[in-house]
């Protein structure tokens, strides 16, 4: 039933239920609902299992993932921005703030083709096949993906660091714009091997905005970004597959953009305007989001199920809409609230 009201959602085939799909890293939500026991140190076949009971129990009928992030950039320099605690018990705690670059010529001379090597199409494809066929044998009841996390913005911040990415932009933008370029000619390959691939469903994630807005101007991403996208997607949609684009933060004011490069779906977090996008483009493209995580945390059930007839109100007459909490459900997030999400969402959820 899942994956039946995932892809009509996704072709824009309004299913008889609002579909939806959660990023949950919450232990004690997984036992509570899946009734499997994790704690740390768990062997890795206990987590598949929780992971997979509580996917089927919350009825998913999507799996965000993608499958390149940075490990094509092993032989040479990238930054370490460190990591806060998200997970329970903080084993993802990273002080470790390194970066390679202390000038921003160096940035601005930067050519990835030459600092990693090419990138093999034929290699690329086989790893997106085999991502893809073990997250379909993990769980078949949902629309599942693959797909590319540094599809730009988040390619050059892997790289470089904030600091330095925004020293390099404020010193000459013209010049860093080239870098990006250089950048989109180094991934191309990634989108060629996506479309040469039977994959059906690619997931194209990019960290274009902070929470406020735009990071850079906008005149800035209409001559170096979108083009970009232009370009590295269109093999992909002629090859008919849904494109799906992902990014954190408020990139409201680009959505005019981001539909004129051809994703068929969005992503969004509670600070990007869904209900904007519903009216607009709601009846052509398909949404995933984007109930508050904050008032799951510490809301009232008042509060909560008001957050969740919002975004039914906004995506319940519109075929593709997808609910999810955005950006995550933390293990801190009290298990009686998850609950009650889960309730109200069930209440809901037929149209």
């Amino acid at each position: 039933m899942g994956f039946a009201e995932g892809w009509a959602a996704l072709n824009m085939d309004m299913p008889a239920r609002v579909p939806r799909t959660e990023y949950v890293d919450h232990p004690e939500l997984m036992f509570a609902v899946a009734g499997i026991p994790l704690a740390s140190g768990s062997p890795a076949s206990a987590g598949d299992a929780a992971r997979k009971a509580f996917q089927k129990a919350w009825g998913y009928s999507f799996i965000w993932s993608t499958f390149i992030n940075t490990q094509l950039m092993k032989n040479g320099r990238t930054t370490s921005m460190g990591h806060a605690t998200y997970t329970e018990g903080g084993g993802d705690f990273d002080a470790g703030i390194r970066c390679p670059f202390t000038d921003p010529e160096e940035v601005l001379t930067f050519d990835p083709s030459a600092e990693y090597g090419p990138i093999d199409a034929m290699a690329r494809m086989a790893d997106f096949e085999e991502d893809y066929r073990l997250r379909c044998e993990f769980f078949n009841d949902a629309v599942n993906m693959t797909g590319v996390y540094t599809t730009m913005v988040s390619g050059l911040l892997a790289i470089f660091g904030w600091d330095m990415l925004l020293l390099a932009m404020g010193t000459d933008s013209r010049r860093f714009g080239e870098v990006a370029r250089r950048y989109e000619k180094w991934a191309m390959p990634l989108f060629d091997a996506l479309a040469e691939s039977s994959v059906p469903v690619i997931m194209c994630h990019d960290d274009i905005v902070w929470t406020s807005g735009a990071v850079f101007p906008p005149a800035w991403y209409r001559q170096y970004v979108f083009p970009a996208y232009r370009r590295c997607w269109r093999p992909i949609l002629d090859a008919g597959k849904r494109l799906v684009f992902t990014s954190d933060g408020n990139y409201t004011e680009f959505f005019d953009d981001l539909v004129a490069c051809g994703a068929h779906a969005f992503v969004m977090e509670p600070c990007s305007d869904m209900e904007a996008f519903a009216k607009k483009y709601g009846r052509t493209h398909g949404f995933i989001g984007n109930v508050d995580c904050r008032i799951l945390l510490s809301g009232t059930r008042k509060e909560i199920r008001a957050e969740v007839e919002r975004c039914m109100r906004i995506g319940k007459e519109c075929p593709g809409f997808f609910l999810a909490v955005g950006n995550h459900i933390p293990a801190n997030t009290p298990i009686e609230n998850c609950l009650y999400y889960n309730k109200v969402y069930e209440e809901l959820s037929r149209r």
